[in-house]
């Protein structure tokens, strides 16, 4: 009777090759987001923030912090997981990766533990930017990064699945740009909920990036737009349907072997 091993050090490889690609690329996946973020305050903290001083006790600058980490998180998190599995796909070294002596498991595992860690990299790098311009209190720090470890996680493994999925770098780039910074915008990244119409509120509750918001916006001021509950069960829900989408990309090979 055969037993499954833990291939450790197949894992540490896959993880450290993506690691290496990251640090080749810091311009692109560090300082460009940091830059991105001080627009985001010079644009937002002087010309609304002018005019909206605080909203719900917290001001307007310190208030859009969360928004503002959820967005690079959830957009980083999708490209560098979505281009990693993406180029060995493009280049044909993928068969080396699915021939090599790894499990799927291992391989998903070695991936999207490099994008998420990228992701918390960045989180914390765009933290400590905002705090230069407005002062930011946490007042559930373990919450913080229990909602930072999900949504990174669940949005790498997201990540892959497009990866896979993608046959062209346009497609790759659908979902990120078309598809999540719309609905990040949308989801109370730089406001409430709260201040919508009703009909409108009603209509924003069908977009699940917003319990994510929330749920992380939750973590820092102790309010929220929706349940926290819920928040977590969202994330821990998309991240269950990740790992099934997985399980059955590997199981049929789908994209995989053509």
């Amino acid at each position: 009777m055969s037993s499954w091993h833990f291939n450790r050090r197949g894992v540490a490889a896959i993880y450290k090759f993506e690691m290496a690609r990251f640090r080749r690329t810091v311009l692109q996946s560090i300082v460009t987001p940091v830059i991105t973020t001080s627009l985001y305050f010079v644009v937002f903290g002087s010309a609304i923030g002018s005019r909206i001083t605080t909203i719900g006790g917290t001001s307007y600058g310190a208030f859009i912090v969360p928004g503002l980490i959820m967005l690079m998180l959830l957009t980083e998190s999708l490209s560098n997981a979505s281009f990693g599995i993406y180029l060995p796909k493009f280049t044909g070294t993928i068969y080396e990766l699915l021939s090599a002596p790894v499990s799927s498991l291992e391989i998903v595992l070695g991936q999207s533990g490099a994008a998420t860690t990228k992701s918390l990299v960045l989180g914390g790098l765009i933290l400590g930017t905002a705090s230069l311009f407005v002062p930011i209190r946490i007042l559930h720090p373990g919450w913080m990064i229990a909602f930072l470890l999900l949504t990174a996680a669940s949005f790498s493994l997201f990540g892959f699945v497009l990866g896979i999925w993608a046959r062209s770098f346009e497609q790759l780039q659908f979902a990120p740009m078309l598809v999540v910074t719309p609905l990040t915008f949308l989801g109370g990244a730089f406001y409430s909920i709260d201040m919508l119409p009703r009909p409108w509120r009603m209509v924003t509750l069908f977009n699940p990036i917003v319990y994510l918001i929330s749920g992380f916006r939750w973590s820092f001021y102790g309010k929220a737009d929706v349940s926290v509950a819920l928040s977590l069960a969202c994330v821990t829900a998309f991240l269950a349907v990740c790992l099934g989408l997985i399980a059955w990309i590997f199981k049929t090979g789908y994209r995989l072997k053509n």
